[in-house]
């Protein structure tokens, strides 16, 4: 027996979902990451080796470029900065004056890539330079309880990378917040 599609589903219960806009482009460009949270909603892990190509890259830097109402790319992973392409595509989605959001561990800052020990003590200066909104949460403000759930030393090393991209902001008022 054949199952009836989305739309012939909304058919049925006359209901018409057509999309109104699109103005954020979410992307998820790796599952590897330098912590190995159990909640991770992509299990991603120092182990895990899934990486976006270049190709495909440059093929949302194509929508971006094609429509305009889409004026927000919306980076995500794991860690995203571990994808070998992050930068590249941080820079052209700027180039195209879209809006770039990171979703930021904080500790991948002070890590760097756990597959090559690649540094990523740059990015405060990469993100304020071009002007990224970054996204990062610190699941309690209690030592004990974030590396219960992140690992340990994730609390202090959240710390440490909070206060680089504080001074970075400081350091350059028109970076975002």
């Amino acid at each position: 027996m054949r199952l009836p599609s989305f739309e012939e589903k909304l058919a049925q219960h006359e209901l018409d979902l057509a999309p109104q806009s699109v103005d954020t482009l979410q992307v998820n460009v790796t599952r590897l990451c330098n912590q190995a949270c159990h909640h991770c909603h992509v299990d991603a892990s120092p182990k895990r080796t899934e990486q976006m190509n270049r190709m495909t890259i440059d093929r949302c830097l194509e929508i971006l470029e094609r429509h305009p109402s889409i004026t927000k790319l919306d980076i995500t992973g794991g860690a995203p900065e571990l994808n070998p392409h992050f930068d590249y595509f941080v820079e052209v989605a700027c180039r195209l004056n879209k809006h770039v959001m990171v979703r930021h561990n904080l500790t991948v800052t002070i890590d760097g890539n756990p597959q090559n020990g690649e540094s990523k003590r740059y990015l405060p200066q990469f993100f304020a330079r071009n002007q990224v909104e970054v996204i990062s949460s610190l699941p309690y403000y209690q030592e004990f309880f974030t590396d219960k759930q992140r690992g340990n030393g994730v609390f202090n090393k959240s710390v440490e990378s909070l206060r680089l991209l504080k001074n970075m902001v400081t350091a350059n008022p028109t970076a975002t917040d």
